[in-house]
């Protein structure tokens, strides 16, 4: 997992401009754009992993908390600015709660939508962990 700057043209008059490029500001080409919206304050989604989906999540508006965890270790990071971007690569288990109402979660991925990609136990991610799965891959 990585915080990245999100490049931003900004305008005193005309607002602000902000982009990323897959291949070039991200490590990955860009294979699907999805977001979240219309969750309430306090609300929680995620509760997955992935087993080889790569990620950037940023936060065009309001707050939203990212719990990771690589099945050792747990951090939180705070998507609360639009020029902020979150890389998760694969094997890190994410819950994102919102702080804010009408707050929005972008989402970029390396991959078209595969359930088989989904990791949806907890117990199962942190058994996938200890036996070593993302160390072989």
């Amino acid at each position: 997992m990585k915080i990245i700057s999100i490049k931003t043209v900004k305008h005193e008059i005309l607002g602000s401009l902000s982009f990323f490029e897959g291949e070039r500001d991200i490590p990955f080409s860009i294979k699907r754009v999805y977001y979240i919206y219309g969750v309430p304050k306090e609300g929680q989604r995620g509760g997955h992993a992935h087993k080889n989906l790569q990620q950037m999540l940023f936060c065009p508006y309001g707050s939203i908390e990212i719990v990771l965890d690589d099945g050792n270790n747990k951090k939180s990071i705070m998507l609360d600015s639009p020029e902020k971007g979150l890389l998760i690569g694969n094997g890190i288990w994410r819950d994102m709660i919102w702080h804010k109402n009408e707050s929005v979660l972008c989402v970029v991925a390396s991959a078209y939508y595969n359930e088989h990609d989904y990791i949806r136990d907890h117990k199962i991610f942190k058994k996938m962990v200890e036996e070593g799965y993302w160390d072989e891959n």
